[in-house]
């Protein structure tokens, strides 16, 4: 079972172009931010969530360097 979120599994992101996948990293930061935000301050109730949205940049980063290396292919404009 793999941990994060639903919506960003590797075969959802593939889908998604340069530009929607920097705007989904810059999300999931602030999402981060507020995360770690409440937990320093001892409101987070959901400590699963902070390694959720870790992973989910993790894979937001990786699919960005494979299509930066050629490794994997960005989707067509004519779709």
């Amino acid at each position: 079972m793999t941990i994060g979120t639903k919506e960003l599994a590797p075969s959802e992101l593939d889908t998604f172009d340069d530009e929607k996948l920097v705007a989904e990293l810059k999300k999931s930061k602030e999402e981060l931010f507020n995360l770690r935000f409440q937990s320093a301050t001892g409101q987070l109730e959901s400590h699963g969530r902070l390694k959720a949205v870790r992973r989910d940049i993790a894979r937001i980063y990786t699919i960005l360097r494979e299509r930066e290396l050629g490794i994997r292919t960005a989707p067509s404009a004519s779709e």
